[in-house]
C-alpha cells in the first residue's frame, strides 16, 4: 500500500466517522426538542428519519473503509469474498441515501414518502450490485477493454441515477429554503462525487493522487452540506406554526380571517376575491377537518382524486402571501397549513377546535357542491 492510499484510506475513515456521529446527535437533539411537531399526527406514527438515514450511509463508508484498509493490508482486495464484501456496503449505503429522500419534501414526487416506488429502486440496487459481482469473473481477461472495467459499469451507471436524486433533492430543499447559492454548491459537490467514481471505470483516469485527492474533497464537501442541511431543517421547525396556535375562520364566501402568531399573523381578514377555486379548495379541507373523523379529514390530492393537482394547494399559499403584508422570513410554506398523509393525501393542519364557520356559509356550501359526503358533514 503506498503512503497515499493508506492516508486516504484512514482520512476516509476518520472523517465519515465524525460526521455520522454528529449527524447522529443532532438528529436525536432534533427529536427531542421538536418531538411534538414531528409527531404531530398520532394516526400516522410517521417520524422524518431523513437525517439519520444520511448519518447511517455515512457509518458504512466507516465500515467500507475499515474493509478496504484490511483488504489491503492482507493482500487480499483480488479475491471474490473482498468484492462480496464491497458490493454489499456498496448496497447498504445506497439503500440509505434512498431512504433519506423518502423523507425530503422537496425530492421528486415518485421518490417522496412513496414506499412502493422506494422498494423497486432497492431491488433495483441489489439486482445491478448482484450482476456487477458475478459479471468480473465472468469476463475474466476480457474485463478490461480499452481502459475500460466493463464490470462497473452497472455501477457507475446507478451511481449516477443516485447523485441525480441527490443533486435535485438537495437543490431544491435549498432554494425553497431561500439558499440558492448553497444549492448550487450542493449540485457541484453531489457532481464531485460522481467524478470520483469514474476512476472505478476508467483504468487510466488521473493519478492515484488526484484520484484520491478528489475523493477527499467530495466526502468532506459532501458532510458539510448534510452539516447544512441539519441547521436548515432546525431553523424550519423553530418557525413552524403549531397546530393549537393557529385559527381560521369562514366568514362569508371568500373571506376568511385568520390567526398564525408564529409567523406574525393575528386576525387578518383575506378577501379571496375573483379566486373562487382556491377559497373553495380550502374550505373543502376546513369542513373534513372539522367535521370528518379518520381518513375523512383528508382529501386526496392527484389525477384521479378530489382536487386533480397539487398545484391548486400551492396556490393557496401563494395567495395568502400576495395579500398579508409578510417579509420573507414570515411568508408561508405549503407544509405550515397543511399535512402531507401519504398516498396522496393531504390534511389541515389547524385543530379542529380552531376552524370556525359562518353557519348560513355551510348552508350554501352543502347545497352548491355536488359531493353529497360534504352534506352529510355539514350537517
Amino acid at each position: 500500500m503506498t503512503e497515499v492510499a493508506r492516508f486516504y484510506i484512514l482520512s476516509h475513515i476518520f472523517i465519515s466517522f465524525i460526521g455520522a456521529v454528529l449527524l447522529m446527535a443532532i438528529w436525536f437533539n432534533i427529536r427531542t426538542r421538536f418531538q411534538q411537531l414531528l409527531e404531530e399526527d398520532e394516526t400516522q406514527k410517521r417520524v422524518d428519519k431523513g437525517l439519520l438515514n444520511l448519518s447511517f450511509a455515512m457509518l458504512i463508508w466507516v465500515f467500507a473503509g475499515c474493509w478496504t484498509y484490511i483488504g489491503t493490508i492482507f493482500s487480499f482486495t483480488e479475491t471474490q469474498g473482498y468484492q462480496l464484501g464491497s458490493n454489499l456496503f456498496s448496497i447498504v449505503n445506497n439503500m440509505f441515501l434512498l431512504l433519506a429522500l423518502f423523507y425530503f419534501y422537496y425530492a421528486p414526487k415518485f421518490i417522496y414518502n412513496n414506499k412502493k416506488n422506494i422498494k423497486k429502486i432497492v431491488i433495483l440496487i441489489i439486482v445491478i450490485s448482484l450482476f456487477t459481482f458475478i459479471l468480473s469473473p465472468l469476463l475474466g481477461e476480457n474485463n478490461v477493454i480499452y481502459n475500460l472495467k466493463i464490470s462497473s459499469i452497472p455501477d457507475l451507471i446507478l451511481s449516477g441515477f443516485l447523485c441525480y436524486l441527490l443533486g435535485v433533492s438537495f437543490y431544491r430543499t435549498f432554494a425553497y429554503r431561500g439558499l440558492k447559492v448553497v444549492g448550487v454548491i450542493s449540485v457541484l459537490v453531489i457532481l464531485l462525487t460522481f467524478v470520483s467514481q469514474l476512476s472505478e471505470v476508467f483504468i487510466n483516469f488521473g493519478s492515484d493522487f488526484t484520484n484520491n485527492f478528489i475523493k477527499i474533497c467530495a466526502k468532506t464537501s459532501l458532510i458539510s452540506i448534510f452539516l447544512v442541511l441539519a441547521t436548515t431543517w432546525v431553523i424550519r421547525l423553530a418557525s413552524m406554526p403549531k397546530p393549537n396556535e393557529m385559527s381560521i375562520s369562514f366568514l362569508d364566501w371568500n373571506l376568511i380571517k385568520i390567526s398564525i402568531p408564529t409567523k406574525g399573523i393575528f386576525d387578518q381578514t383575506i378577501d379571496f376575491g375573483s379566486k373562487t377555486t382556491q377559497y373553495k379548495n380550502l374550505l373543502k379541507f376546513a369542513v373534513r377537518r372539522k367535521f370528518g373523523e379518520g381518513d375523512t379529514q383528508t382529501i386526496l390530492v392527484n389525477l384521479g382524486g378530489e382536487i386533480t393537482n397539487q398545484t391548486y394547494l400551492t396556490r393557496i399559499i401563494e395567495n395568502l402571501n400576495s395579500i398579508l403584508p409578510l417579509n420573507t422570513a414570515q411568508k408561508l410554506e405549503r407544509r405550515d397549513l397543511f399535512t402531507f398523509i401519504g398516498e396522496s393525501k393531504y390534511q389541515l393542519r389547524i385543530i379542529p377546535e380552531n376552524i370556525d364557520f359562518d353557519r348560513s356559509l355551510l348552508e350554501d356550501f352543502s347545497k352548491s357542491i355536488e359531493n353529497n359526503e360534504y352534506a352529510e358533514l355539514c350537517n
